[in-house]
């Protein structure tokens, strides 16, 4: 089979509202999203970067930069017998979420060409995944309050509240008075450092929290380590693991008990399974986390979440829980809890296109 034709595409999205982390906000997304053609066959995935280096170094335009002047020009015309493993240029270093806009696309067209869903070609069992809502720090407690009954009410199954100093543990106390019985997490973005915050981290124990998701560097799984010896709270790795060896390193160290996987951090969805597969076999969860996806990305999370060892609720929230109008159709939408896995050939969803054209302002084509 040969790849005959690559088109990148940047839409720009804006968010129903602001979103706000540690390290930032955005009320605005550049999406990066990629077509593959081959034998006929029309497969989409989309690169996760963000607009500044605050989550990864990569962003939206190193990431255009690389897709265009290196990975689509080597791919485009090239044979390949299976397209799970794209890797049309195996001496790049490092750029892993613009490598997995090409390898998940691949996946995608894999899975069409042999005419059967995402899910069974990654070696999925649930036809439904459980699935959480993340929220962004508010402007105030009260705000706060308020979105997080809302989201009880609508069923989700985990809330996850963005966390930063000053606004963590009396907030995080008032959340738990409130809702004493819904399963609650926090999330750092690596916003803490020891020795200096590990009493207020220690704090956090009293809350009963699912977990702590990625509370210091990004770089360092020694001081998790040291921290999750500390605490009693699961420390949950995110942006610690970027590939298998860190998520072997990690497991080793005991820098965490639970792990957050995005195929677009770690590079794929290859590199997702092997990560998965290595947590199930030390015993620590995974889940699937988001990266403020349209419905094209969104898609490729859910077929990942249906793997057996993904056992506690994803970051997979309804289309209309970030966007006005989703890319999509349908539009993604949980039932009880639970988002239904597209069972169509390949992610299983349709893109629309004449909607993605009339919203784009940079696009590139490689032909064959």
């Amino acid at each position: 089979m040969r790849i005959d034709r690559a088109v990148l595409r940047e839409v720009p999205l804006e968010l129903r509202e602001f979103f706000e982390i540690s390290s930032g906000g955005m009320q605005a997304r550049r999406v990066l999203l990629l077509t593959l053609e081959a034998a006929g066959v029309e497969a989409w995935s989309e690169c996760v970067a963000g607009e500044t280096p605050g989550y990864s170094y990569e962003t939206t335009d190193t990431a255009w930069h690389v897709l265009t002047r290196w990975l689509l020009p080597a791919l485009v015309g090239t044979e390949v017998e299976d397209a799970r493993h794209l890797d049309p240029v195996p001496w790049l270093r490092g750029h892993p979420m613009a490598g997995a806009a090409v390898e998940m696309a691949g996946w995608d067209l894999e899975a069409k060409r042999r005419g059967v869903s995402l899910r069974d070609l990654l070696g999925g069992v649930a036809n439904a995944v459980p699935v959480g809502v993340s929220i962004g720090i508010q402007g105030t407690d009260g705000d706060l309050l308020d979105k997080v009954e809302q989201h009880v009410a609508e069923g989700y199954r985990k809330i996850k509240i963005k966390i930063k100093p000053g606004r963590d543990v009396d907030m995080l106390r008032m959340v738990r008075d409130r809702f004493p019985d819904v399963p609650i997490m926090a999330d750092a973005n690596s916003a803490y450092t020891l020795p200096g915050d590990l009493a207020r981290l220690r704090e956090m124990d009293q809350f009963g929290l699912m977990m702590i998701e990625q509370p210091l560097s990004h770089e360092d799984l020694l001081d998790h380590a040291q921290l999750q010896d500390r605490i009693t709270t699961p420390v949950c790795l995110d942006e610690s693991i970027r590939s298998l060896g860190d998520a072997r390193l990690a497991i080793h160290l005991e820098s965490g008990r639970i792990v957050n996987i995005k195929p677009g951090r770690v590079g794929g969805l290859g590199s997702s399974i092997a990560i998965h597969d290595a947590c199930v076999a030390a015993g620590w969860p995974v889940w699937c986390g988001g990266m403020l996806e349209s419905g094209i990305g969104r898609a490729h999370n859910i077929a990942l979440a249906t793997l057996p060892g993904f056992t506690l609720p994803g970051d997979i929230s309804n289309s209309r829980r970030y966007w006005e109008e989703d890319i999509v159709h349908p539009e993604f939408e949980m039932v009880d809890g639970l988002m239904p896995v597209p069972d169509g050939p390949g992610i299983g969803i349709t893109p629309r296109v004449d909607h993605i054209e009339k919203l784009t302002t940079r696009k590139a084509v490689f032909d064959a």
